[in-house]
């Protein structure tokens, strides 16, 4: 596997709020989210070919389904999206009521239930939850009291559940059940300083070590499955947002950023934030699962 850790950019995409890569296998394509313009981004690395869809409302996250279209989490609620035409088609309303929160990051599990959580807008506070959709439409919220729902992911074993709070500074773990999709016994992973930047978007290598981007921190993290710092990869931006592995291999590692908190100063000195960034970091990830439903 070639080592390359120095992140290059792949598509200067300009993304205002770029967020939730994940990788299309069926179709080799980078899916990513530009949330407060409502975009799906549909990112070909082969061709460099951008497609954008625009779905109508600010959108947390997205994952391509085993019926060949997308789910998206989106600021009412969770949505079919037909590629082709961007057609949405609600599956169930969260939060529709609350103007203080809308929807943020997902990841699906391995038996395909789609988890995506809410954040407070403006600087509310534990004003989101975290819910799982499964495939049969039915959502369950499993969390409440959350700041900004960020990064999901498990532990190759699926033994393990890991979720960011933004607002925390830190990523908590649960026991999971994989059957039952239950989760349990909430306890501190990792807990990033402030002058460090903010845990946001995660993803677990096929080793087991947890890949953090760091919002105003300009890096992303791996940790080991102890909680202890592996390693930091610097970005040359500071709102990093999330890593997902990618490639036929699976050993790209693909990281979405933005520059919506960006001054003017601020954006002149970082050019390409907003940007799609790739390395080979040595080691593999683990392919992605698609919604069941």
């Amino acid at each position: 596997m070639t080592l390359t850790p120095t992140p290059e950019l792949v598509l200067d995409a300009h993304a205002e709020l770029g967020e939730g890569p994940v990788w299309d296998a069926a179709r080799d394509r980078l899916l990513f989210v530009d949330i407060m313009r409502g975009r799906v981004h549909e990112f070909d690395p082969a061709s460099g070919r951008d497609r954008v869809v625009d779905v109508g409302q600010p959108v947390g996250a997205v994952t391509p389904t085993t019926h060949g279209d997308w789910v998206i989490a989106a600021r009412d609620g969770f949505f079919r999206v037909d590629p082709a035409t961007g057609r949405t088609s609600l599956i169930a309303h969260v939060e529709r009521d609350d103007r203080q929160t809308r929807m943020n990051d997902g990841y699906v599990d391995a038996r395909g239930r789609f988890w995506a959580g809410t954040m407070g807008m403006g600087g509310a506070r534990e004003r989101g939850s975290l819910y799982r959709l499964d495939p049969d439409g039915t959502v369950t919220r499993h969390v409440t009291g959350v700041t900004i729902s960020n990064g999901l992911d498990w532990s190759p074993d699926g033994r393990v559940m890991y979720h960011a709070d933004t607002g925390l500074g830190r990523v908590d773990v649960f026991d999971f059940d994989e059957a039952s999709g239950a989760i349990a016994n909430r306890r501190p992973f990792a807990t990033i300083a402030e002058r460090e930047g903010s845990p946001d978007g995660l993803v677990v290598d096929a080793e087991g070590g947890v890949w953090i981007a760091l919002w105003e921190g300009g890096a992303v993290r791996r940790y080991r499955s102890d909680g202890s710092l592996d390693r930091v990869i610097p970005l040359p931006v500071s709102l990093v947002t999330k890593c997902a592995f990618g490639g036929r291999d699976l050993a790209d590692l693909y990281v979405t950023t933005a520059w919506i908190d960006l001054d003017a100063e601020a954006r002149a000195r970082q050019p390409l934030a907003g940007g799609v960034f790739r390395l080979r970091p040595g080691v593999a990830g683990r392919a992605a699962v698609p919604f069941a439903g």
